[in-house]
């Protein structure tokens, strides 16, 4: 049985430039800021905690989003893209953590079922694994402890933990019959979840 202890990595960094230079963290939907949203999804999911990246209006989220006990982390270099801020999440994780499970705030349609889809796959021993989507590869990933390092190695620009999820085998946890992968990228991706 692997550890049980395994906190949420929210990236909540990116400035939204295809959004018109949004703060992802801010967007609101249905009345609520996606940072609010993701930490609700992931705390109902069975994470252990959340760290928090933040990066572009890191004072506006902080000082607009009640972000609870999380644990809040400003990445400087967050417009190099989400490697640096995946980074900055690792090297921020609680000591013991058996795990982490990394949560991209701008894809609203993950749920805590999916959530505990993937911390169900660590408990049954797996050190890598990743929400499907009918087949396909999506968010969230987790990332065993084991991996940290090379996680963190791998990351750079927009890669995020790529490097690290095609050096290994990653067992995909099909989540499709209870969660959207869609990300939202572009003021119609908005449009479309902010109708939903």
């Amino acid at each position: 049985m692997s550890s049980v202890n395994v906190p949420a990595l929210v990236l909540a960094a990116g400035g939204g430039r295809r959004l018109g230079g949004r703060p992802k963290a801010l967007i609101t939907r249905q009345g609520r800021p996606l940072l609010a949203h993701a930490l609700e999804v992931v705390r109902a999911g069975g994470c252990t905690g959340a760290v928090v990246v933040l990066g572009a209006a890191a004072d506006q989220v902080r000082a607009t989003v009640d972000t609870g006990p999380s644990v809040l982390v400003d990445n400087p270099d967050w417009e190099s893209g989400m490697g640096s801020s995946l980074r900055a999440g690792l090297a921020a994780l609680p000591p013991g953590a058996g795990a982490v499970l990394v949560m991209l705030v701008d894809t609203p349609g993950v749920t805590p079922a999916a959530v505990a889809r993937l911390l169900a796959a660590h408990a049954a021993g797996a050190e890598l694994a990743a929400a499907g989507y009918h087949g396909r590869r999506g968010h969230p990933v987790l990332i065993g402890a084991r991996h940290f390092a090379e996680a963190a190695a791998g990351a750079v620009g927009d890669a995020g933990a790529r490097a690290l999820l095609t050096a290994h085998p990653v067992e995909l946890v099909e989540c499709g019959d209870v969660a959207v992968p869609d990300d939202l990228d572009t003021p119609a991706d908005l449009t479309r979840w902010q109708a939903g």
